[in-house]
């Protein structure tokens, strides 16, 4: 049977109850067909025994005659849904439409195969639904005020012959669409619409049933969004033959128009301006159309910020139902008339500036003489401004002392003067800006020197931090109207433009300081005129020529000018060949020797050669390097760095200006060997455990040496990923003398190193493990004997990578695994054996006691 499948014509399940004068439709669709995707239909009627032909999507002549003029007014036609599916659609439908209706779908198949058509009953009955309004009245209008309730009442009554069912559903015109407020479905549930859940659940929105087929919408606390028109939309559904229901018709009334008076809170002003010490005074009026008995529970809020939701504003005062106020001692709240609460705060502060809002509430009686709040509104913020009470006073700076020369002191004074309205609650402090004088128009920022907080805490500047703590600048205050800036050691960066900022601070309710104003000083220029520092560096090399191993020496000479008996710190430099591997970044800092002429050893590494460079003070402008036994890697060029220092205060030194001595090239002419190198394995792929052999293979090119001139570094490096993209981690290395230095492992295995042979170097990894994998490569340091008998040290070489792959050994990683097991179990299986022996011996022994026996013999049959 799987594969009897064929063409299926499929149709709704009958009878297809209907209402007359509604629109009908019918769909059909076909599956499991062959031929073209979109397949064609034909629709046909019956109301007794012969089909009449009514429209076809393929043939324009299909229609029966009886048919033709409703087709072609559009009464009936064809919608296509899908390219196997079409609804044929029914407008008005009549009782003379009643009867079979059949689809019928060529035969685009290879093979004839399903069924090709399927019939459809439908049933028309008539309309017997009707809906009114309560009274059977027109729709009505009603004013209502915010927080109200009202009721609703349609009718809905069907006569159909059928047994259907009606849904009901109460909607608000919004704008120009409708919107479901509550339902009583065909079902008997009731669904609130989208935005009425939580209405619904309070029980503020009901839909209720009465008398004479009546449904009630009932809606407690109407908002301003409850105004609108209102519509009852009755809808008649029926139960089908495959169980599910249908909707036949639907209807509607209108039933009324609904205006909610909406209740506003509103501030008298909106925005107030009141100068310190004065008294603010708001008003929050209560708008609304109720003419009976009410009651405004009213509340005042203060905030920093304009947020109407009050999540961090705080309570000022409030008047409940009853008129009761809470207590204040500066803010007082008055009901002035029915509608108007008014707020007064005396003797404000610059901290009462804000937003404050006004929230009322509306209570009315109900008839058990319990109160109910109808609505609750916030206003809109009102903006105040307090204008601090400013003190009067101006600002002078002066220099008392000014600096002639570098190093000298700088006494600057700010003092305030023609001080007017400052009382016992006004302090003052000082801050300290200077500014760099420039050529030109150019806009230089100031920069903070020190300043002072309300307490006097002295809070210092990036440009000052350091020098205040070592003394340098002295920041203090000689009188209540005298503050003092003096810096013990004036240099040349401290030329510029001076000046000072008086804070006036005010102390608030809360005792705390609020600063109320700001002035400040015109500036006071410390210049002298100094000319530009100048330092000229020229290096000399004694020996014009020279060969590797001999000795390297150059001077350099040093001129200054504008300098205040300077001093020199000198720093030898190099800048090596960009294909040297031992320093990539080019530049390489040797040697130096401070103004102090304390020499240091900078970035010299060669640890065979820490003596091998000497820098030495020849005069107090000359200086000599030198270089002993020099290598063939020394080759590059050689500057003098030097800096000019300038006494400075205190005893400390101040760097004045830097040189650069012109480049002295060491280059070396040879045409010794070249070499190269490589890396092998015989088996670059083992076993977990196993030995593997690394060879690095050395191979010379050009001039043939003797194996004793020759010596070599070896290092041996492994890359732990299959690309190129980890950082190197060094194994072991060998140096010319024979000393193998090792790394250190976290593994278990070991390695080894050692030299088989002139050119051949050996790396072994004994017991190898999985995280010996990898690429692994050798990086050789050749030495040359000169004729001489000197060591050259050649260029660093390094061999292409070989990957070391390590793999596990099955059958020897579960041997002794499963060695143990069986010998576990044998013991264990022994010992168990041993124990239940032992049991059955002695601890589960008894002794069993033999009964006498009585012998009696049996009694004949006669005697008894």
């Amino acid at each position: 049977l799987a594969f009897c499948r064929g063409r299926i014509v499929r149709v709704p399940k009958g009878p297809l109850i209907r209402v007359m004068g509604t629109e009908v439709v019918i769909p059909c669709s076909v599956s499991d067909y062959d031929g073209p995707s979109e397949q064609n239909f034909d629709w046909e009627f019956s109301r007794e025994t012969d089909f009449m032909r009514i429209v076809s999507t393929w043939d324009p002549t299909f229609t029966s005659e009886e048919y033709q003029k409703r087709v072609g007014s559009g009464d009936i036609k064809l919608r296509r849904s899908s390219n196997d599916a079409v609804e044929l659609v029914i407008r008005n439908i009549q009782p003379t439409d009643q009867g079979r209706y059949k689809c019928s779908t060529p035969s685009t198949d290879a093979t004839v195969q399903g069924n090709y058509d399927a019939e459809v009953q439908v049933k028309v009955i008539s309309d017997g639904l009707s809906v009114s309004g309560s009274k059977g009245r027109s729709s009505m209008s009603l004013r209502l005020s915010e927080g109200d309730s009202f009721k609703l009442r349609c009718s809905a009554i069907t006569t159909s012959p059928e047994h259907t069912h009606l849904h009901v559903t109460w909607q608000i015109k919004s704008g120009l669409t409708w919107r479901d407020i509550l339902s009583l479905t065909h079902e008997g549930k009731f669904h609130p619409g989208p935005g009425y859940e939580e209405r619904y659940r309070n029980g503020d929105i009901r839909l209720d049933t009465g008398a004479n087929d009546t449904y009630r919408l009932s809606v407690s606390q109407a908002s301003s969004g409850d105004g609108g028109a209102y519509r009852c939309l009755v809808s008649e559904w029926v139960r089908g033959a495959d169980t599910s229901w249908q909707k036949i018709q639907e209807k509607s009334v209108e039933i009324a128009t609904v205006a909610i008076q909406r209740t506003d809170v509103v501030i008298s002003t909106s925005n107030v301006s009141v100068t310190e010490r004065d008294s603010l005074d708001l008003t929050c009026n209560i708008t609304t159309d109720r003419s009976g008995i009410f009651q405004a529970e009213v509340m005042w809020y203060f905030s920093t910020s304009p947020d109407d939701t009050l999540s961090d504003a705080q309570v000022l005062l409030s008047v409940d139902r009853d008129s009761v106020v809470s207590d204040s001692t500066l803010i007082s709240l008055s009901h002035v008339d029915r509608n108007s609460y008014r707020l007064l705060v005396r003797d404000v502060d610059v901290e009462d500036s804000g937003y404050y809002y006004c929230q009322a509430a509306v209570w009315v009686p109900l008839h058990n003489g319990s109160w109910y709040k109808v609505v609750e509104r916030t206003s809109a913020p009102a903006s105040v401004s307090v204008t601090p009470l400013e003190p009067d006073y101006e600002v002078f700076l002066n220099a008392s002392k000014t600096p002639k020369f570098s190093d000298d002191p700088t006494e600057l004074n700010c003092r305030i003067m023609n001080a007017q309205d400052t009382e016992a609650n006004i302090r003052f402090t000082v801050s300290w800006y200077y500014r760099k004088r420039l050529h030109g128009d150019d806009v230089v920022a100031e920069e903070l020197l020190a300043m002072m907080d309300a307490d006097w805490t002295l809070l210092l500047g990036d440009r000052s931090r350091e020098r205040t703590q070592n003394g340098e600048i002295i920041f203090s205050k000689k009188a209540a109207d005298t503050f003092n800036l003096r810096i013990q050691w004036t240099s040349e960066s401290d030329r510029g433009d001076y000046f000072c900022v008086i804070s006036a601070w005010s102390r608030h309710r809360n005792n705390s300081w609020v600063k109320s104003k700001d002035v400040t000083s015109t500036s006071v220029s410390i210049f002298w005129a100094t000319q530009d520092y100048t330092l000229t560096v020229e290096a000399v090399k004694l020996k014009p020529f020279f060969v590797a191993g001999h000795t390297f020496e150059m001077t350099c000479k040093v001129s200054s000018k504008n300098i205040k008996t300077p001093r020199y710190s000198v720093l030898i430099t190099a800048e090596k060949p960009l294909t040297d591997q031992s320093n990539p970044n080019g530049t390489t800092r040797i040697i130096s020797l401070n103004q102090d002429s304390v020499v240091r050893l900078e970035d010299w590494t060669d640890q065979t050669r820490v003596d091998g460079v000497v820098l030495e003070k020849v005069q107090e402008n000359e200086f000599r390097y030198r270089m002993y036994q020099t290598q063939i890697s020394d080759a590059g060029l050689y500057r003098c760095v030097v800096t000019a220092w300038s006494p400075g205060g205190g005893g400390m030194w101040r760097e004045a200006v830097n040189g650069l001595s012109n480049p002295i090239q060491i280059d070396f002419q040879t045409s010794g060997p070249v070499f190269n190198v490589s890396v092998h394995s015989d088996n670059p792929t083992i076993y977990q455990g196993e030995l593997a052999d690394l060879l690095c293979i050395v191979t010379t090119e050009g001039m043939a040496l003797e194996p004793d001139d020759m010596s070599f570094d070896v290092s041996w490096f492994a890359v732990r990923s299959f690309a190129l993209d980890r950082e190197p981690v060094l194994l072991a290395s060998l140096d010319r003398r024979g000393i193998v230095t090792q790394s250190r492992r976290n593994g278990s295995s070991d390695l080894s190193l050692e030299r088989i042979s002139p050119l051949e170097f050996r790396l072994r990894v004994h017991g190898c493990e999985d995280q010996d994998f990898g690429n692994h490569y050798c990086v050789v340091t050749p030495w040359v004997r000169s004729s001489t008998g000197v060591w050259q040290r050649e260029p660093d070489v390094k061999a292409q990578p070989i990957f070391l792959s390590v793999k596990m050994d099955v059958l020897n990683a579960f041997k002794y695994p499963l060695l143990i097991g069986i010998g576990l179990a044998t013991v264990i299986g022994l010992l168990s054996c041993l124990i239940g022996y032992c049991s059955s011996r002695w601890c589960c022994k008894k002794e069993v006691q033999e009964t006498r026996r009585e012998r009696r013999r049996l009694m004949s049959m006669e005697m008894d």
